[in-house]
């Protein structure tokens, strides 16, 4: 079997990787040669720059048809499924109508009980907007921009969006991350060290909802 070597991208996602080389993600998540990659991101949608992702060349497959006749194909792994909780003072934003664009796209809904939407979007889709007309606020959403919990650049981007840090998001330990560390974690009951122990991350990525 042939492989091509794919060098990840800021942005890129398993899914976004797949629907580039028409192939089904889990496909490319549970080939053999990305059990190390699979092992330490854990997340096919939170990957790294520069990460490897092995991608093996497509079997071709005959399917029967009868001629001058129209058939209807459908590629797996197409739309994916974009999943976000918005809350306010800690609170799910509960049945808050919202309006969704995606690559040029617009959609309109309402978040659920629990502050959720969830909505069907291109696997290459790599920015959006979202706003809520009813308080007049808008959020631009960068798609699979997020870096893995075990970077520090993941740490900051989580905290960040989370409301506890202010500060760049350049993969340096700083004392404002440590500060923010030990906020987040006072709030969740957790010891203030502000160090990143296991029951850190663990709470973190609970929080975060990976």
């Amino acid at each position: 079997m042939a492989y091509k070597k794919y060098i990840v991208k800021q942005g890129d996602s398993i899914s976004s990787i797949a629907y580039r080389y028409g192939l089904f993600p889990d496909t490319i998540w549970n080939d053999p040669e990305n059990s190390e990659l699979k092992q330490n991101r854990k997340d096919p949608n939170v990957l790294l720059p520069d990460d490897v992702v092995y991608i093996r060349d497509k079997e071709l497959k005959e399917v029967p048809g009868a001629t001058e006749q129209r058939h209807r194909f459908r590629m797996k792994g197409v739309p994916e499924k974009f999943v976000v909780q918005f809350k306010f003072n800690d609170e799910p934003r509960a049945n808050e109508p919202y309006v969704l664009e995606i690559n040029g796209k617009f959609s309109e809904g309402q978040t659920d009980e629990s502050g959720i939407i969830e909505v069907w979007i291109p696997p290459n889709a790599m920015t959006g907007i979202i706003s809520f007309p009813d308080s007049d606020e808008e959020y631009k959403l960068e798609l699979g921009a997020l870096d893995p919990i075990t970077e520090i650049s993941g740490i900051q981007a989580r905290l960040q969006n989370l409301g506890f840090y202010d500060g760049s998001v350049d993969g340096e330990m700083s004392e404002e991350l440590e500060q923010a560390i030990c906020d987040f974690q006072e709030v969740k009951g957790l010891e203030p060290t502000g160090e990143l122990d296991e029951d850190t991350l663990n709470m973190i990525q609970q929080t975060y909802g990976e």
